[in-house]
């Protein structure tokens, strides 16, 4: 089968198409052919290994799984013997950033891992992109116990991140202040923000409006800059490391002390976890945003506009058949 490999870590150009032995399912496993992927911040995180820490998860020294591709959707071609609640034949979805492979043509999952079902009238396309950006601002909405009390700033809302945000926020009823760039207000309204800042015409800090969260879906604010739109108990909470690794010590240190704090959850995802972003899609309170679609062959272009850091949702990977 055909498979996008890294065997070092590196830049894009360490990604090539290889052809590689088709995986065989366990008795508690499911073969999964993939039709659709993505390039998103978590493959390239892996694959560059820029910050260090990410190699206790993914290899030391090397790549311990060297086909990438966190998210997938495909059909089901083959089920263990022990499987019981997976058919051959169906549709499925899902979220896998232990051993990944979606950017191959076959991929096994264990029957309890974080899939399911694609919801009904989706393309492959279309479903690929549900998980990622979203089970990250999940897991931050949740960490932060977001009600519709809470009126929210999220800083970066078009990514696949931020714009996920944005619709889980108002699916839990909060007020959504979002940030992005004059040309992409429209959209980021669409989404359903209640306030939307041009960054810039308009520094959010300066509005004099006060936040109970501040979710910065890019890593392009501070604690430091933010605190003085956070209530008197607000809670600043991002999706990068912050400068010197700072949003790790601040989440340890800031909530002993009464006052504003940062938290820093670590992510996780579960089979429960997508099939409510699965309910939400057929609801229609969530779409994710699709930017641009590649062919598997140019995926090392795929990872080179994912880093400009221009991307807008999801870039999706199509899987040859």
């Amino acid at each position: 089968m055909k498979a996008a490999v890294h065997t070092r870590y590196g830049p894009p150009e360490v990604v090539s198409i290889q052809e590689v032995p088709k995986p065989e399912p366990k008795d508690n496993e499911v073969l999964l052919r993939v039709h659709a992927s993505t390039v998103n911040r978590t493959d390239s995180g892996f694959r560059s290994a820029e910050y260090f820490i990410s190699r206790f998860w993914s290899g030391l020294l090397k790549p311990n799984y060297q086909t990438l591709g966190c998210e997938f959707a495909g059909q089901v071609e083959a089920v263990g013997r022990a499987v019981k609640s997976v058919k051959v034949g169906e549709k499925v979805f899902g979220y896998n950033d232990k051993k990944c492979g979606g950017h191959g043509q076959y991929l096994t999952l264990d029957e309890n891992d974080a899939f399911t079902t694609i919801p009904e009238g989706l393309t492959y396309e279309e479903a690929a992109p549900i998980t990622e950006g979203a089970h990250y601002a999940l897991g931050h909405i949740r960490a932060a116990k977001v009600t519709s009390e809470h009126a929210v700033l999220v800083y970066g809302a078009t990514g696949a991140i931020g714009s996920a945000a944005v619709q889980l926020l108002k699916h839990f009823g909060a007020h959504v202040t979002a940030v992005c760039h004059t040309n992409h207000v429209s959209l980021v309204k669409s989404l359903g923000a209640d306030v939307v800042i041009d960054y810039t015409k308009e520094d959010y800090a300066q509005t004099g409006r006060l936040y109970s969260v501040v979710f910065d879906a890019v890593g392009k604010t501070s604690f430091g800059h933010c605190k003085p739109v956070l209530t008197e108990k607000g809670i600043y909470i991002s999706t990068e490391l912050g400068k010197n690794w700072e949003n790790i010590y601040l989440a340890l240190l800031t909530p002993l002390r009464k006052g504003k704090k940062v938290l820093f959850p670590i992510p996780t995802i579960s089979k429960a976890d997508v099939e409510f972003l699965k309910h939400l899609v057929e609801q229609k309170q969530f779409k994710p945003l699709l930017d641009r679609i590649y062919p598997l062959e140019q995926i090392v272009d795929a990872y080179k506009y994912v880093e400009t850091g221009q991307k807008i949702g999801n870039v999706v990977i199509i899987l040859p058949c």
